[in-house]
């Protein structure tokens, strides 16, 4: 099963399954495309955007889960 973590890169995890950018964009991460933002990690990215980074690997998790059932 696919999963993400808080150290994974934006870039890794938009490789992982396109469908995680909605997500994030809907968070508040509206600047995921920018090159700086696919060497940062989802745990970077969530504290610059003041955001817990533990609710954002929940939904995405969640999401990945739904697409394998």
């Amino acid at each position: 099963m696919k999963q993400v973590t808080k150290d994974m890169l934006i870039g890794e995890m938009l490789q992982v399954d396109i469908g995680i950018a909605p997500i994030l964009m809907a968070s508040g991460m509206h600047c995921i495309g920018c090159p700086s933002s696919q060497g940062e990690s989802l745990e970077e990215a969530a504290a610059v955007h003041g955001m817990d980074v533990n609710e954002l690997i929940v939904k995405i998790n969640e999401y990945l889960a739904l697409k394998e059932a």
